[in-house]
């Protein structure tokens, strides 16, 4: 599968055409920051375990569809490569509307995925509706962060948020306190535009999650049984890997007129602990 690699003074990273998926981001005398599962199976139709998939135009099952939509299954194309005065290098990959996309989803669209990789990585999704009617979408980036030991892992920010748990995402709860794994955790926090902090005592770090144009948020760990379930993810790899998702769901999904374009970015930094 064809990837850029990007390395500059002040990061490296890895993104691939499939999907426009970025596996891999490391700021410079840091820990690498993004998980990719060593079970991958890195094949046509399916999609990269880790790094950041791009779950468009729907977030979870649709209508007896593949989960999280169809964008991270197929190829995009890369639009631009820039470096910046930063330093920074930004990549601009791009996916439209063809006769496949159609038999699953009935409109038109092009989508861009901007990655500004430096000592911050942004992600840009921008949708655009190239059609002659509204539509409505979910939308996730699916960010896989590396950590010591999930146990020992505690997302901040979301405290008093209202979250729709799984597998009945028709329940509304209220998050008690900081997140805390101690089984799994599978949930998307709904009408919030909260900065997560990922806090890491193991690897001795802080991962800040901001986000603009998202009002939902999910926070994944899958634990024992669920990763034993997954043929493309190790049994132990639970262990070492928090997703923390910027996400539009639910009562979150955008409708875009004709013409019109939904961007929803997020910027991730670090921290010593």
């Amino acid at each position: 599968m064809p990837v850029l690699v990007i390395r500059t003074p002040i990061a490296e990273a890895r993104v691939f055409v499939h999907g426009a998926q970025l596996t891999h981001w490391k700021p410079a005398a840091q820990e690498p920051m993004i998980f990719l599962s060593a079970e991958s199976l890195f094949q046509e139709g399916k999609a990269i375990r880790g790094g950041v998939p791009v779950c468009f135009p729907w977030f979870g099952p649709y209508e007896g569809q593949p989960a999280h939509g169809f964008v991270r299954n197929k190829s995009w194309t890369v639009e631009s490569v820039v470096q910046r005065e930063s330093g920074a290098v930004g990549i601009t990959l791009l996916t439209a509307s063809d006769e496949s996309t159609r038999t699953r989803w009935p409109h038109d669209f092009e989508a861009r995925l901007t990655y500004i990789v430096g000592t911050k990585l942004t992600m840009e999704f921008a949708v655009k509706n190239t059609g002659a009617a509204p539509f409505t979408f979910s939308e996730a980036l699916h960010t896989y962060f590396v950590v010591g030991d999930a146990r020992q892992a505690v997302v901040k920010g979301l405290e008093g948020a209202e979250y729709r748990d799984f597998p009945d995402r028709t329940k509304i709860l209220r998050q008690m306190g900081p997140i805390q794994f101690a089984g799994e955790v599978d949930r998307v926090y709904v009408n919030t535009q909260a900065t997560c902090i990922l806090e890491d005592p193991v690897m001795g770090r802080r991962i800040l999650v901001a986000k603009n144009g998202s009002d939902s948020t999910t926070v994944w760990n899958p634990w024992i049984a669920k990763s034993a379930a997954l043929s493309d993810f190790g049994n132990h790899e639970w262990e070492r890997m928090v997703c923390i998702e910027t996400v539009n769901a639910f009562e979150n999904s955008p409708t875009v007129a004709p013409g019109a374009t939904h961007l929803m970015a997020t910027q991730i930094s670090v921290e010593p602990c």
